[in-house]
């Protein structure tokens, strides 16, 4: 069996240490350029991948068929392939689901903001949802349907309570950067960064001088892991397994 990690740029994925824990498939990462994609989706040599930034989208076009829950999300992040079918799945919502329930962070009734608009802030949008969030924002650079950009952010929702930030902004090796000022925010409780390669992003460290609740996004990859390893090998993975890799 052969599995994998798909996307452009690779080099901080913790993921082929993660999965050669989880099972006993090879797992290697397969940097792709987008003119490459469709290619390599149809007709790469794989058995199941796992799909990142900036593909979780792009990729569904070339799937055969899409799990309900992911084609609801609007984002892929594994895909299996079984016999010349391939199947998409999205993990990501029980990894966030994770994440957030080991901060012990209640989003129930909460105004939470969304840093970016790709497929993992599709996958926090449902999230976010499903927990019962009061009011949730999408932010991005530039306005658009449904998405507000940062100067908004900043002078109409300064009550924002949770702060989910699904950028790649402050990732190695571009490190030292944050993709917003938290000190604009004088309600925010809580504070997750889908980045962990660093494990404390300037976002992060800004948030912990405030003592607010953080957690970068190493649990929810762990987590989805475990998820994917089990479309994969078509097999359950006993919890305690990735206890011990956090």
């Amino acid at each position: 069996m052969k599995c994998g990690l798909l996307g452009r740029r690779l080099g901080h994925s913790y993921s082929p240490q993660i999965h050669k824990l989880l099972g006993s498939y090879s797992y290697d990462l397969f940097e792709t350029e987008p003119d490459a994609l469709e290619s390599f989706v149809k007709y790469g040599d794989y058995t199941g991948i796992n799909v990142t930034i900036p593909y979780k989208t792009a990729v569904m076009p070339y799937l055969d068929e899409i799990d309900e829950a992911a084609s609801a999300i609007g984002a892929v992040n594994t895909v299996k392939r079984v016999g010349n079918r391939l199947y998409g799945y999205n993990t990501d919502f029980a990894g966030m689901c994770a994440l957030i329930e080991r901060m012990g962070l209640t989003l129930r009734g909460k105004k939470v903001a969304i840093l970016g608009t790709g497929g993992t802030s599709r996958t926090a949008r449902a999230v976010a949802v499903h927990l019962g969030a009061a009011q949730i924002l999408t932010v991005s650079r530039r306005a658009g349907e449904g998405v507000i950009d940062y100067a908004t952010l900043a002078a109409e929702h300064t009550d924002v309570e949770i702060l989910i930030n699904t950028t790649p902004v402050g990732m190695y090796p571009n490190t030292g950067i944050s993709p917003v000022d938290l000190d604009i925010f004088p309600h925010l409780e809580g504070v997750m960064d889908v980045v962990y390669n660093p494990a404390r992003t300037k976002l992060l460290l800004d948030a912990e001088k405030r003592r607010i609740i953080t957690m970068n996004g190493l649990w929810m990859l762990i987590a989805q892991a475990k998820c994917a390893a089990e479309w994969f090998t078509g097999a359950p993975i006993a919890g305690d397994k990735t206890a011990h890799i956090h």
